[in-house]
């Protein structure tokens, strides 16, 4: 199946395209670049070239209502415009809103832009999914303009304050959740559909704020991986610890307790279960090169001499750490983020890991892919 995104530099539409590219035996990723809106020729081999399109494209915040308005709806009328000029009816699912009910020119952006498209699909004889999809958070989401849930984990971690403007009980949907129903939705859709994209959970506004802050106390100021109850908890501390500035914060290193008898390092405490276990490594071999999109994962270096890189997939830009096990210390995976550790030293590297227990093999989450 041939599947395009539009918008697909934007938050979800990134997220949806990595999620794609996890089964690259069912599907195959159609680029596309928001340039295409302004080039009429590109946007046409594109929707010739899809089975499927997703059409994320769209402009959330403006200074001006009416921008935003007219943005959105000429999005539309653009995708509509180019599909008849190749005379193609390629199975399209749009990206709505719960704001379509509210009174506000997003809101009213998202319903007539659906409208459209149900429109064309009736002509067409289209399949047509109009997705009504509610607050979407996750990692690398943008601040101030995606989620509140990306605002207050960016400012937590950067030492800015959060000030919450209004307190409200809130309907939250993990992005990898969204990627996945939408998946399920390019597939066996016949017709023409408006469906409320099921919600993960529902919180108020101050119990997120009041969560981040303990994830800032106990994560970021002590590296204590944090009470997490459920998968919600997890995907919203995943969230939280993607905005820490990776580059200055490991690695960490452990407090070393010396005697007569040698030395003792706490490595990790824990208010979450897991897996510990440990490896050797000979020198100058490399292990890992892949990537997880739930786990939690500590590695820490208790003797030997190592290199641990991360890569942020679908970047080039290399993060490199040298550790050494004579002053132990940690660096944590981040998801989505490609890593490897190197025994750089002349000697048996010995490397601590630990994982959390939310992780369950049959979830798919280890995917190869170098550094």
């Amino acid at each position: 199946m041939k599947i395009g995104i539009t918008g697909q530099a934007g938050f979800v539409g990134t997220h949806l395209f990595n999620s794609l590219g996890l089964a690259p035996e069912k599907y195959t990723r159609i680029p596309f670049e928001d340039a295409f809106f302004s080039e009429e020729q590109k946007l046409r081999e594109f929707v010739r070239s899809c089975d499927v399109i997703v059409h994320l494209a769209a402009v959330n915040r403006c200074p001006s209502e009416d921008e935003l308005y007219r943005t959105n709806i000429r999005l539309v009328s653009q995708l509509i415009e180019a599909m008849d000029a190749e005379k193609v009816a390629p199975h399209v699912l749009f990206s709505s809103s719960t704001q379509e009910e509210r009174d506000n020119i997003y809101g009213r952006s998202k319903r007539e832009g659906r409208e459209l498209l149900e429109a064309w699909a009736r002509r067409s004889g289209a399949n047509f999914t109009g997705l009504v999809i509610p607050n979407v958070f996750g990692p690398f989401g943008r601040p101030s303009y995606n989620s509140f849930v990306a605002t207050f984990a960016h400012q937590l971690t950067h030492g800015e304050t959060p000030v919450i403007q209004t307190d409200a009980d809130v309907k939250l949907i993990y992005v990898g959740s969204l990627c996945e129903y939408i998946l399920t939705r390019c597939t066996n859709e016949e017709g023409i559909h408006r469906i409320e994209v099921p919600y993960d959970f529902e919180r108020k506004v101050t119990d997120i704020l009041q969560l981040f802050e303990t994830f800032r106390k106990l994560y970021s100021e002590q590296g204590i991986i944090p009470v997490l109850r459920d998968r919600n908890d997890l995907n919203l501390f995943n969230t939280f610890r993607s905005y820490s500035d990776i580059g200055t914060m490991f690695p960490v290193q452990l407090v070393k307790h010396s005697d007569a008898r040698g030395t003792f390092t706490e490595t990790i405490r824990l208010g979450v279960g897991g897996q510990v276990s440990f490896s050797t490594t000979v020198p100058g071999v490399t292990r890992g090169n892949h990537y997880h999109t739930r786990k939690i994962e500590r590695f820490t270096v208790i003797k030997g001499k190592a290199r641990i890189q991360l890569r942020k997939i679908g970047t080039t830009e290399i993060l490199s750490f040298e550790l050494d096990g004579e002053e132990p210390s940690y660096v944590d995976m981040p998801i989505w983020y490609t890593h490897n550790i190197t025994n750089i030293g002349d000697a048996i590297l010995y490397t601590q890991f630990w994982i959390n227990e939310w992780y369950d093999p049959k979830d798919g989450d280890t995917f190869f892919e170098e550094v």
